[in-house]
Formats: structure tokens, C-alpha cells, sequence
């Protein structure tokens, strides 16, 4: 009997850690269409790679920190016809990011609708590239270990520097 009820709590904790850890994939699956590449932090990170930054976070989240010489055209005050000044190409490499990569997908989808072709998603958005151990910059164009964490459910996929809520 001792050995059934040891099995029996082995069994639920196995099932209850299956189904509480969920993935980045996961997460990205479940809330992007895939309908613009992702690029990872690692490849956006070597030299090789010229492309346009955009933030697609708001105002305050790329104030504590942003990648360095990212552009910040935000999310919810994202004007077209204001970023279109910016982006003098329609072919260059464009990687817009976010805290995640979900709302930058939806800002990369209004490039890829107005014509820009070589667009990407940076999967894990600036939480990945912080995690991976690069750096960033807050408003002062200064080193920081400070990342907005968008939100304390969010902040859970940040799991290096200095946790922002503010």
C-alpha cells in the first residue's frame, strides 16, 4: 500500500511539472501566427548581421533599457507613415523586437503589409537577448543591467539583470 501511495504522488507531481512548464516555443506558438521569421538572438548579435533595430515596446520599457542603437517606434503609438521615414529600403534586414517577440510580430506584420520584405521577429525578443547574457542600454545610451519586465506574469521568462516594473 506504501508503494501505491508513493507511485500515486510521484505520478501527480511528474503530470502537474508537465503541464506547468511551459516553453519559449510554447508561448510563442500559442500566441504568434508565424508569419514573420523569427531571428535569433545569437545570429542578430554577429557582426555579420546589418540590419535596422526596431523597439516595438512602449516609451518606458525602452527607457530602462533597449538594445544598443535599436530605434524605438513602440506598440501602441506605432505610426506607420512616421517609421516609413526611417526605413529608406524596402529590402534592407529590418528585426523588430519586443520583450518577447509578440507584439513585435504584430508591428513586423504592418511593415510586411506596407512592403517591406526582409523583416524579422527576435524570438524572445530583448528578455532572450538579455538572458543570453548581451548587453543593453538605457536612455542614456549607458550600460544596464535594468529590463522593463512588462509585467509580473511576463517577468518570469526574464531571468538575468535587474527585473523594471516601472
Amino acid at each position: 500500500m506504501k508503494t501505491y501511495i508513493i507511485s500515486f504522488f510521484i505520478l501527480l507531481f511528474t503530470v502537474q511539472m508537465g503541464v506547468s512548464q511551459e516553453t519559449m516555443e510554447d508561448l510563442l506558438n500559442k500566441h504568434n501566427t508565424k508569419s514573420i521569421p523569427y531571428i535569433s538572438v545569437q545570429e542578430l548579435a554577429m557582426p555579420k548581421t546589418q540590419a535596422l533595430i526596431l523597439d516595438a515596446r512602449e516609451l518606458e520599457e525602452y527607457r530602462v533599457s533597449h538594445i544598443e542603437n535599436a530605434i524605438f517606434v513602440g506598440f501602441n503609438t506605432f505610426n506607420l507613415k512616421q517609421t516609413s521615414l526611417l526605413l529608406n529600403n524596402k529590402q534592407q534586414t529590418i528585426v523588430v523586437y519586443c520583450s518577447l517577440g509578440i507584439r513585435s510580430e504584430t508591428i513586423a506584420k504592418k511593415l510586411k503589409k506596407a512592403g517591406y520584405s526582409n523583416i524579422f521577429n527576435l524570438y524572445g525578443g530583448i528578455f532572450e537577448w538579455k538572458n543570453k547574457g548581451f548587453d543593453v542600454y538605457d536612455s542614456t545610451e549607458t550600460k544596464t543591467e535594468k529590463v522593463h519586465a512588462f509585467s509580473p506574469e511576463w517577468s518570469k521568462w526574464l531571468t538575468s539583470g535587474q527585473k523594471i516594473y516601472d
